[in-house]
């Protein structure tokens, strides 16, 4: 797997089949006092719990032979996603109204909690109540949003809830991982996609842990056959908007209402060596984010001329 740098700049615990909920839990960011391999990991998404997208990433994320000492990924982990598809919500979080839960038995593998709420409430509720009572510490060492059915480069980080998740749990202090899929005209490959994705995470994860607070977006380029992992860009994003586009009807009341028709992956313009090349380029993108948008170089001049 090469390796590029573009652009310069039903169980009622509810812990994931495969995993070992409640056993050997450790300290506060699912570290491992036995010295086993493998993270304790959160795994949510925004397409809903019963995707395939987040099945597949599951599995794969369970798969033997994933890290250096030829164990898996995660060790244990935690499903707790949306209940509904909440694609393109954003940070988007529920103040008032309940967040109703429920134990699902999402495939023949998998089962978890689902949550009647948005991606950020899923990490919000996991990292305070759920995770502690059903995983037996203090919190995980790595949370796990996707797979997404979809790509999110360029500005689609700001739409994504999939993104949102990571980025709500990297601010709470948990690394997290991003991971989409950028869909092709074909039928994907999830299981395929699955594995290219945890061979980019096992790099990542091959030297220690990450950071507190740190997040990583991947997006995977169309798969719909089996082979190897495709090249890896780490890549900036694109900072040109969609382009919007609207049909506009008039409903039988008389009232006029607009349909989007637009496509989340055309763009104004590309940047070279942006994350919308690389991904259309057929490479795996990796691009760090942070959730800090405060403009750090403006901040001088704004105290010149206010304070």
């Amino acid at each position: 797997m090469s390796v590029t740098g573009a652009g310069q700049g039903g169980v009622p615990a509810g812990a994931s089949v495969g995993g070992s909920a409640g056993a050997g839990a450790g300290g506060g960011q699912g570290a491992d006092p036995s010295g086993r391999g493998g993270a304790r990991v959160l795994l949510t998404n925004d397409d809903g719990i019963h995707a395939p997208g987040i099945v597949a990433l599951h599995d794969a994320l369970h798969a033997p032979g994933s890290m250096p000492d030829g164990g898996p990924i995660a060790r244990s982990m935690l499903v707790v996603a949306p209940l509904t598809v909440q694609s393109a919500t954003g940070h988007g979080v529920t103040f008032r109204q309940p967040l109703i839960t429920r134990d699902v038995q999402a495939s023949a593998t998998m089962h978890g909690v689902a949550v009647d709420g948005r991606p950020a409430d899923c990490v919000k509720l996991a990292l305070s109540e759920l995770w502690g009572g059903r995983m037996g510490d203090a919190r995980p060492g790595l949370v796990v949003s996707g797979m997404n059915m979809g790509a999110n480069v360029g500005i689609n980080v700001l739409y994504s809830g999939t993104v949102a998740a990571a980025l709500e749990a990297a601010f709470l202090g948990v690394p997290a991982i991003a991971v989409s899929l950028h869909h092709g005209a074909g039928t994907p490959r999830y299981d395929v996609a699955a594995r290219h994705a945890c061979a980019v995470i096992a790099r990542l994860l091959g030297r220690g842990p990450l950071r507190p607070h740190q997040c990583v977006s991947i997006n995977i380029p169309v798969t719909e056959h089996d082979g190897p992992v495709p090249p890896v860009s780490v890549c900036p994003v694109n900072t040109h908007g969609v382009v919007d586009r609207f049909t506009r009807n008039v409903n039988p009341l008389g009232e006029t209402y607009y349909w989007s028709a637009g496509t989340p992956l055309e763009f104004h313009a590309t940047e070279t060596g942006s994350d919308v090349q690389e991904l259309f380029a057929r490479r795996v993108t990796v691009t760090p984010l942070q959730y800090d948008l405060t403009d750090h170089g403006g901040m001088g001049a704004l105290r010149g001329l206010l304070q």
